[in-house]
């Protein structure tokens, strides 16, 4: 039996809820992080092998390129945080219709970015 379904291959055309885009990036800053816990250990690795080492780590931090990706693990984790919060919420029960969904959905999106912004002009 073959079926007449319409097939949307043009993923441009798809608009997409805040909460499914919230969803799909609290995967995305799982994976993140998960690379960032080699460049965190390799970084308290080296601090910690001396004297030497600590100073190397200390120049990279005044650069700007580790500084940014600095911000960007920490911004990693600001959003994975915020999103587990946001889906243990879920789990329990609450903000499970649509439009409760997608506000705290647009929460958590407000306040990952008020937080990156604050730990980056502290961290600069």
């Amino acid at each position: 039996m073959k079926k007449q379904r319409p097939v949307n291959l043009d993923l441009t055309t798809i608009k997409m809820h805040p909460a499914a885009n919230v969803s799909i990036l609290h995967r995305i800053s799982g994976v993140i992080m998960v690379f960032a816990i080699g460049i965190l250990l390799w970084t308290l690795s080296l601090s910690l092998s001396s004297a030497e080492g600590f100073a190397q780590i200390k120049s990279l931090l005044d650069g700007v390129f580790f500084k940014l990706i600095i911000i960007g693990i920490t911004s990693a984790l600001i959003y994975h945080v915020l999103g587990g919060i946001r889906h243990l919420l879920m789990d329990m029960g609450h903000f499970e219709e649509l439009s409760s969904g997608n506000a705290t959905a647009k929460l958590v999106l407000a306040l990952w970015l008020i937080l990156t912004v604050v730990v980056g002009v502290n961290l600069w």
